[in-house]
């Protein structure tokens, strides 16, 4: 299988390159471009200092790191975040502080994760009926608790 290549572009001198920890990761650590005090309860919109091109065909999905959700109550808002192919802006992280305590993070810490995936070209199409399955129409609470 041939890599997918992505371009980075660092926005500051001091900007680090998203990593894999271990090969085989299926997503890069994102760190922080910033120095940053989390209250509790607290959200605040941190800069990577990264700007990506992601080729058509492909999106960026900005997801949570288990550890710091397990460890410090550290969640990203808008989970998962959307990178479009199109987007070639700084990518930043809206981190949220769910613990009773201040959260601290220095530049370069590893603050989300970065996944690249495949996205189909859809066209929608309008119809009168949808097809049935065996679901159906059952929603919210359908399968129990």
């Amino acid at each position: 299988m041939q890599n997918l290549q992505i371009s980075v572009r660092k926005l500051n001198s001091q900007a680090k390159l998203p990593t894999l920890s271990y090969e085989g990761d299926a997503a890069f650590d994102l760190p922080t471009a910033v120095d940053v005090e989390l209250l509790p309860g607290q959200r605040e919109k941190l800069p990577t200092g990264l700007a990506l091109a992601i080729p058509a065909g492909y999106a960026g999905l900005v997801l949570p790191r288990s550890g710091l959700a397990d460890r410090l109550g550290i969640g990203v808002v808008n989970s998962p975040g959307l990178i479009d192919s199109g987007y070639r802006g700084e990518v930043s992280v809206i981190l949220v502080n769910h613990s009773r305590e201040t959260v601290r993070f220095t530049r370069g810490d590893r603050i989300a994760q970065l996944m690249v995936v495949a996205v189909p070209s859809i066209c929608l199409v309008a119809v009168d009926r949808l097809g049935d399955s065996e679901r159906g129409e059952a929603g919210f609470g359908s399968t129990g608790w």
